[in-house]
């Protein structure tokens, strides 16, 4: 085992600090993802740093109408907190259909969008990985291909991003908010992560030393009526091949306003702008609810071992919006 150093800070601007002044740190919240990486030997930092008793870990409803999820909520009690489950059902779906009990009691709410990849490339030191070790290149894309990306990736990496509750976040237009060694900043969780591009190591847009403090709902009156549906290959303790995070308002059988979001297809969670588009203003129709599907999935560029996700992903979609629909009648 490598060895390394421990420290707690006080708040949060020591502990910003700490991680600025050693290039290889990194923060310890729940590190329920941390952990194994440490144990695979995919992370051996020389320094870590406890932030778990330094962000809020409290669910605050805001004067404007909206939340804020401190950063150090357990996904449990983000899942179980009646505000959420009543105003925001797609968020606790999402957070319930991952992990299991105890690593939800344990997971945070800023840790849980900065958990990695679960490419089983990048997990075994064995194989080239260019997300763990930049240049090696890229194993996934002349071997097992069935859990990779269909939009976004590049020749240097097609993994995707395993959160659930990240692909809910997109589809709410969250944000959220950190604190780093240039000070706060708000940032659009559909902005948080990035596309690997040339350099598919790095997983979100963050500065070294940047922590996520809290994550912001915005007041949206569509959320009520949301749903989150996950495709894998058993019940439980799976990551998703597909997920459809979207949310619904239909007035007149006309789609007033809609949000979809993908997990399981991309780097990122996938915000399906494209079918929320053509869907605005028009008929709450399976045939417009095919059609816009289909308009967002023309931009997929599948591998040959996972092409089955876009016909998937529009069944998905499809069946979702429908059932949502049905809803509102």
């Amino acid at each position: 085992m490598k060895p390394f150093r421990y420290e707690r800070a006080a708040d949060i601007s020591g502990a910003v600090a700490l991680l600025a002044a050693e290039p290889n740190g990194v923060f310890l919240a729940g590190g329920t993802n941390l952990v194994d990486h440490l144990r695979l030997g995919i992370a051996a930092p020389d320094l870590l740093v406890d932030v778990r008793q330094l962000t809020s870990g409290r669910i605050e409803e805001l004067p404007g109408g909206g939340v804020r999820i401190g950063a150090a909520v357990p996904n449990s009690d983000l899942a179980a907190d009646r505000v959420i489950r009543r105003r925001y059902p797609v968020l606790s779906q999402a957070l319930l259909s991952g992990a299991s009990g105890q690593l939800r009691n344990l997971a945070t709410t800023g840790g849980n969008l900065l958990q990695r990849t679960r490419c089983p490339y990048f997990q075994d030191l064995t194989t080239p990985c260019n997300k763990r070790e930049p240049g090696s290149g890229c194993a996934a894309r002349d071997g097992y291909q069935r859990d990779h990306a269909i939009f976004g990736a590049s020749e240097q990496c097609v993994a995707t991003h395993p959160s659930d509750m990240a692909v809910a976040l997109a589809a709410l237009d969250a944000v959220v908010r950190t604190r780093g060694p240039g000070g706060e900043r708000t940032i659009p969780v559909t902005d948080l992560h990035r596309l690997p591009g040339e350099e598919p190591e790095r997983d979100t847009v963050l500065e070294h030393g940047e922590l996520i403090t809290a994550v912001d709902l915005p007041p949206l009156a569509v959320a009520a009526n949301s749903r989150y549906r996950k495709v894998r290959d058993r019940a439980s303790y799976a990551f998703a091949l597909v997920s459809v995070a979207a949310a619904l308002d239909v007035a007149d059988r006309a789609v007033r306003d809609v949000r979809i979001a993908l997990g399981g297809v991309a780097h990122k969670p996938w915000r399906a702008r494209r079918a929320e588009e053509a869907l605005r203003g028009g008929p709450a129709s399976e045939e417009s609810f095919r059609a816009a599907a289909e308009a967002e999935l023309a931009q997929a560029r599948p591998l040959p071992g996972n092409a089955f996700k876009v016909p998937l992903a529009r069944n998905v979609i499809v069946r979702m919006l429908m059932d949502l629909a049905g809803e509102q009648r």
